[in-house]
């Protein structure tokens, strides 16, 4: 499922649900990113719209309530969250009404005791699983009881460690900053242990989405590759890259097979714009006037085009058709230009 492999005037032809990331394709923080309200109002015309969440920070009725203040019209059964995933997981592993420990906010502990599990923060309460998502607020002491709680390996007796996701880094309107991934790691190194994932890049999340929404042919939006594309992947969808979040146009250049993106998208203005088709000659890749071919250990620009949205495009496809790795490739500092916004 590779970038251009299906010629379509637009990436939403065909499509009747769309299912959008939040974190770097809606908002940064509190606010709207650029052309993303207008645009996702604009497909909610003609086909179904649906937001997955991997920020366990928050309730679907509180994120339905903050997209709803942004200019979309959302309800909570619109937004699929780590934290129902998480419980939909559990659910196999550990019955209600068990006792969680849980590290992380309000999201995660409304859809706990929703799902008819009892809620502690303290390891001395004997929980029967740990459920780690992720809040502004969490703290040391929060990780140290889930550290203690998981003290005993899970193959010798030990209790279930649930991440509703593993996203290293979130966008903030500030910059980049530490994610759920990055808290589940200090964990990790404490007690040497693994958590089972619930969120994207898992498919856990995504089928819940597809059931809900009862769709049939899913587009699904997001700016990580490592977690959006890649889940995307994994249960057959197509999948658009935004380049208004965390991932860059040097990350699409090196992204590995099993997570490269159907679209790569300046932003989404560009779901309903005609999407420019690939066109192969004498071993060069040409997108729309830009031009990239790779000859041996070099990656070559024949032509750089009029956008660089499609000399990214051109030298991705090149890259990803060359089988070389990027990081054995000299490439043009050019390709590496990153003109888009993000947060």
């Amino acid at each position: 499922m590779g970038l251009f492999s299906k010629a379509r005037a637009t990436p939403l032809d065909g499509v009747d649900v769309v299912l959008a990331d939040l974190d770097g394709v809606v908002y940064a923080g509190p606010g709207a990113l650029p052309h993303a309200v207008e645009s996702l109002n604009r497909v909610a015309e003609t086909r179904r719209v649906g937001y997955i969440t991997n920020n366990a920070s928050r309730t679907d009725a509180s994120v339905a309530g903050h997209l709803t203040e942004l200019g979309l019209s959302v309800a909570a059964e619109d937004v699929v969250t780590s934290p129902q995933a998480a419980m939909r997981l559990l659910a196999t592993m550990v019955p209600a009404p068990a006792t969680l420990l849980i590290v992380g906010g309000e999201g995660l502990v409304v859809e706990a005791e929703k799902a008819g599990y009892r809620v502690t923060r303290s390891a001395e309460d004997a929980p029967d699983a740990v459920v780690q998502g992720f809040a502004p607020e969490v703290a040391w002491t929060d990780l140290a009881e889930a550290a203690f709680a998981l003290k005993v390996p899970e193959d010798e007796g030990g209790i279930p460690w649930i991440a509703t996701n593993s996203d290293w880094t979130i966008p903030r309107e500030r910059g980049v900053a530490p994610g759920n991934g990055t808290l589940v790691s200090a964990v990790h190194t404490a007690v040497g242990r693994l958590a089972t994932v619930a969120g994207k890049p898992e498919v856990p999340i995504f089928e819940e989405a597809i059931a809900r929404f009862n769709a049939h042919k899913t587009l699904f939006i997001g700016d990580r590759l490592d977690t959006d594309i890649m889940g995307a992947a994994r249960v057959g969808i197509d999948s658009a890259l935004a380049l208004t979040g965390i991932d860059r146009p040097k990350h699409v250049l090196a992204a590995p097979e099993g997570s490269r993106p159907t679209y790569v998208l300046s932003d989404l203005r560009e779901l309903h714009e005609p999407y420019p088709t690939v066109e192969r000659r004498n071993g060069a890749v040409t997108v729309n006037g830009a031009t990239v071919r790779v000859v041996g250990g070099d990656v070559e620009i024949l032509a750089e085009g009029k956008r660089h949205i499609d000399l990214v495009r051109a030298g991705a496809h090149a890259i990803w058709d060359s089988g070389t790795p990027i990081f054995v490739l000299d490439v043009p500092e050019k390709l590496y230009d990153d003109p888009f916004h993000r947060p």
